[in-house]
């Protein structure tokens, strides 16, 4: 009988320790997704949207490259798509004006994703709050007029960058439905990872020189959207529709 307890209690102890590591794995991930979606509003009313009521939004983000941004645009005109919106560096801006004003020629919104390829999460406050003066008066000079949106460069913000952006008058915009086009897992599977979106998300995508295969995708990807019958709108527009989904900081 002693014997039977002995392996028995080091039967127990194994089964523990194997619990544990499936829970520490189990939080591990969980805190890995919820960190993908990054999406937060303060005490003080700061917000970040990543969602909204209705309608879907297209959102690319574009920070460097010559190549992939015109191609974009020529599909959504081909398509016959009104509405998305562009999140554009500062930086990027200055040195592609021409493709700049074809987008607010072609009626598309634009957005600020900074100047720099800068981490906010990592940045002290003035190192953000420089990055968006500087995107800022890229755009004045520009003569881009009324941007209320701010992405943060690398998606990656918190509670300091919220405070900073609305300081600035900025709403920052996160997303709902990553398509991972900026990963080149083949065309596919961009398609794949944005047939997820439904009534109310907002869709990350990119127009930069390292998405390679999204303006392939893209035509695939506005056909699923028609056939589920959801409307196409700016985040702006999505903004101003009805309700949008935050999370708060404690």
């Amino acid at each position: 009988m002693n014997i039977f307890f002995v392996l028995n209690g080091k039967a127990l102890k194994n089964v523990i320790l194997i619990l544990i590591a499936a829970f520490f794995t189990a939080w591990f991930l969980y805190i890995e997704n919820m960190a993908q979606i990054t999406v937060f509003s303060t005490k003080e009313g700061s917000k970040a949207i990543y969602r909204g009521e209705k309608d879907l939004a297209l959102t690319f983000n574009i920070g460097w490259g010559d190549e992939k941004a015109e191609p974009i645009l020529d599909t959504l005109k081909k398509e016959n798509v009104k509405s998305a919106t562009f999140f554009l560096a500062g930086s990027w801006a200055e040195r592609h004006p021409d493709i700049v004003s074809r987008i607010v020629k072609d009626g598309y919104e634009i957005g600020i994703l900074g100047y720099d390829y800068v981490d906010y999460q990592d940045s002290e406050d003035g190192q953000i709050a420089k990055d968006i003066s500087k995107a800022q008066e890229s755009f004045k000079k520009l003569n881009v007029k009324d941007i209320k949106l701010l992405r943060a460069p690398t998606g990656h913000f918190d509670e300091r960058t919220l405070k900073i952006a609305k300081r600035y008058g900025y709403t920052v915009v996160h997303w709902k439905i990553d398509s991972k086009d900026w990963q080149n897992p083949g065309v596919g599977k961009i398609v794949e990872n944005v047939k997820k979106a439904d009534n109310g998300d907002i869709i990350l995508l990119h127009a930069s020189d390292s998405a390679k295969q999204t303006a392939k995708a893209l035509p695939l990807i506005l056909a699923d959207i028609r056939n589920k019958g959801l409307k196409l709108v700016s985040v702006s527009e999505m903004i101003a529709n009805g309700d949008v989904q935050s999370k708060e900081i404690k």
